[in-house]
């Protein structure tokens, strides 16, 4: 949850700069003051995919400082 809709779309476009594809969701898909991002994860991906995007989520987490 990052609850500002334009946190969430600065998150999810820096998480594409980095190579893995989340969506950035506010109002009126959530609800005001919940936006977040969101992913999908299937069979495909390997530990190694997985691995890799929690790494990103927590370098752009710190480029943030959030």
């Amino acid at each position: 949850m990052l609850y500002d809709a334009k946190v969430a779309q600065e998150f999810a476009n820096r998480m594409l700069e980095k190579g893995v594809y989340v969506t950035g969701f506010s109002y009126p898909v959530v609800p005001m003051g919940k936006a977040r991002v969101r992913t999908q994860i299937s069979a495909g991906h390997t530990k190694e995919d997985l691995d890799f995007a929690v790494k990103c989520f927590g370098e752009v987490k710190k480029e943030m400082g959030l």
